[in-house]
């Protein structure tokens, strides 16, 4: 009897961790905490097998459970909350998108890897390379939950505009930034308040060279060919002192371009940068 009663315990405290192993049979979001409106960490495809975390079964109330994200993941940090060597302090807020209503990610603790990846304004993209703790609902049949729409952790998570091309190369003759012909940028005016922001995509470059006449701006976007096409005003960046990590690197900027005076250069006006 006493054989039959520990067997039954141990199916008892192993069933959890089998329910997780089974396939998910469905798109599933993986929340920070076991609570449905909690934020979405990331989303796990059907046909993935989540990975038990063992450590928080018995605290993992019913119809949750939890598992174990490797990462890295992309989260985001108000400036304030990195030191003087831009790391991230301990006990910081980590979250899953720049706003600071936006869901926690993680809480920064000694030690944790992280790494710069783009400028938000007052707030610095980050990647988070340590395994995070999820939750996921379960019901019904194994791995079985609501799909939710969500964008998956690693992904881009630039502010909500429909994607555009970059602008066409710049012309071949050197200083000038300015949209090749047949590919014009849509300009505006300093004083247009309705122009709307777009994605550029180029190597970020430096404009100031020894003994020669400073340009309007310190740095510019070339394109793939090394052929500049355009100014960046990085004023509205607070923390433009990581802006040499990017110096000769493919990004992504997000911003308004417009024209300057004499028509043939052109400036945008950065909301926000990343690696590309």
């Amino acid at each position: 009897m006493t054989t039959n009663l520990l067997r039954f315990a141990v199916s008892a405290l192993c069933a959890p961790a089998a329910l997780l192993a089974a396939p998910l049979t469905k798109t599933t979001a993986v929340h920070a905490r076991p609570d449905v409106s909690a934020p979405a960490i990331t989303v796990l495809e059907a046909g993935t097998e989540p990975l038990p975390a063992a450590s928080a079964l018995a605290d993992t109330p019913a119809g949750w459970m939890a598992i174990e994200l490797p990462g890295p993941f992309e989260g985001y940090v108000e400036n304030k909350d990195l030191s003087k060597s831009l790391d991230v302090k301990p006990g910081a807020s980590i979250r899953i998108a720049p706003k600071s209503d936006a869901g926690v990610l993680a809480v920064a603790e000694p030690g944790d890897k992280t790494a710069i990846t783009g400028l938000r304004g007052r707030w610095t993209q980050i990647s988070l390379e340590k395994p995070l703790i999820g939750y996921i609902q379960v019901g019904g049949a194994p791995g079985y939950v609501p799909p939710i729409a969500t964008t998956p952790a690693g992904s881009s998570s630039a502010p909500a505009a429909a994607p555009t091309p970059a602008p066409g190369p710049g012309t071949a003759t050197p200083g000038v930034y300015g949209a090749a012909p047949g590919q014009a940028v849509p300009m505006t005016s300093a004083g247009d308040t309705n122009a709307l922001a777009r994605q550029f995509a180029g190597h970020l470059v430096s404009t100031r060279r020894p003994l020669r006449p400073r340009r309007p701006y310190d740095y510019a976007l070339n394109d793939e060919a090394g052929r500049p096409y355009a100014y960046l005003d990085l004023s509205r960046l607070l923390l433009t002192d990581q802006i040499e990590k990017y110096l000769d690197r493919p990004v992504v900027v997000f911003g308004v371009p417009k024209g300057m005076p004499g028509g043939r250069e052109i400036v945008i006006q950065v909301e926000s940068l990343q690696l590309k």
